[in-house]
């Protein structure tokens, strides 16, 4: 069966996350978007992982399962720690098969560290040792390391990781077969190096609040099972793994370099030209995404893989209707017209991904209609984000701008 999933997100027992990151909320809101199976997150957190066995159904093949949305175990460990005389900060995403498995991992790493303290538990311990923990309880288990370009916390961090995924993980590496590409990367940029082409890449929102699950996920074709999935994932199955859904890359907050107080915001060349330094301050300026792929890659721009999973690039239909409103997404009209769409035409990845041009013309407004057709053919015009810092992106620019008096009017 072809379903999507989102599997990386936070509960609300993680640092600046809404109170409505629950079970109960964010399975209306995978209704809405289309989404059949949702990573639980933070099962390491005590009082999450009570919540989790008090809601989830057992469905007895590695998913549970509540009002009709599926979940699969996971959580995420930052770990920090020294190794050859250096720092480094290496966020891991943990996909476990079980309650009772969950619960030896926590049992261990509780022993390290305190897990209690967040639903992203910083951890003083070794990469390469959380795997060996992991593994060791379970060999069914997937680690998967997480947004792995992000500066400040991933394996291949500008501040903070590693050039080679074999120096991170030494022994373990070859028990890992999927990488999260993070929302200021896509595919294609991590199609630029050569030693990641045994990785399946995925994509999930990491999302904080339920508005923002599925800004990225993952489309597959098989049975709904841990072990189908799994092994969908180990085996890189183009058959069993259609495509991601992608940001935009540039429109992630750390697509490029920068230096967010200063307001300066620089592609790798300018970078280059300015020693990383900021003209401003004189400070290093924060080393981003695109900089970094470009230092590790031996591939041009454009290469593709045989055995590449094909992505779509989208942009989540709030931000759609607010652009052609103009107004921001958080608005109570754009919620409306978000509900109104909802009702006409199904889920909102049925309606990014599926709906004809024919049918969107006809049954939506002609303004959010053509909005949609321009994300999917890639017509957006973006400002790159940087240092910490979301992407500006327009889907219309100064083209068709609505009058006042039409923004004021209801879009249905």
């Amino acid at each position: 069966m072809e379903f999507i999933a989102d599997l990386h997100i936070h509960s609300k027992y993680s640092r600046a996350t809404s109170r409505d990151m629950d079970i109960k909320h964010l399975a209306e809101h995978a209704k809405l978007k289309g989404i059949t199976l949702m990573g639980t997150g933070d099962f390491t957190h005590h009082l999450w992982l009570e919540e989790l066995k008090h809601n989830l159904e057992d469905c007895g093949n590695g998913l549970f399962k509540y009002a009709g949305v599926y979940f699969m175990l996971t959580a995420e460990v930052s770990s920090i720690y020294s190794k050859n005389g250096r720092c480094y900060r290496v966020h891991n995403l943990i996909f476990s098969p079980s309650f009772k498995t969950t619960d030896t991992i926590n049992e261990r790493l509780s022993k390290i560290g305190n897990l209690a303290s967040d639903g992203r538990p910083i951890l003083g311990l070794d990469a390469a040792e959380l795997a060996n923990i992991v593994f060791d309880i379970d060999e069914n288990c997937m680690l998967v390391p997480g947004h792995i370009w992000t500066p400040w916390f991933s394996v291949f961090g500008s501040m903070s990781g590693f050039d080679r995924i074999e120096d991170c993980f030494e022994k373990q590496t070859e028990k890992i077969f999927a990488l999260e590409t993070g929302l200021s990367s896509d595919p294609a940029m991590n199609w630029r190096i050569s030693a990641l082409d045994r990785f399946t890449l995925i994509s999930n929102s990491d999302a904080h609040s339920p508005a923002k699950i599925g800004r990225e996920a993952n489309v597959f074709n098989c049975d709904l099972s841990y072990a189908a999935i799994r092994d969908v994932l180990k085996t890189k199955d183009k058959k069993g793994f259609l495509y991601t859904i992608e940001f935009f890359p540039e429109e992630g907050k750390y697509h490029f370099d920068g230096h967010r107080v200063c307001g300066v915001r620089w592609s790798p060349e300018e970078t280059r030209r300015n020693f990383g330094k900021c003209t401003k301050c004189g400070k290093p300026v924060t080393v981003g995404v695109f900089n970094r792929v470009e230092k590790l890659a031996d591939r041009l721009p454009g290469f593709k893989p045989a055995n590449a999973i094909a992505y779509k690039n989208l942009i989540p239909l709030l931000e759609i209707i607010a652009e052609a409103r103009g107004v921001k997404s958080s608005s109570v009209a754009v919620e409306r017209d978000y509900q109104a769409c909802l009702a006409k035409l199904g889920t909102e990845f049925d309606i990014l991904l599926k709906t004809s041009e024919a049918d969107l013309r006809k049954s939506l407004p002609p303004r959010i209609a053509e909005g949609i057709i321009r994300v999917r053919q890639g017509k957006v015009k973006i400002q790159a984000g940087f240092d910490g810092e979301f992407g500006i992106i327009s889907i219309f620019g100064d083209d068709h701008k609505p009058a006042v008096a039409e923004q004021q009017l209801s879009l249905f």
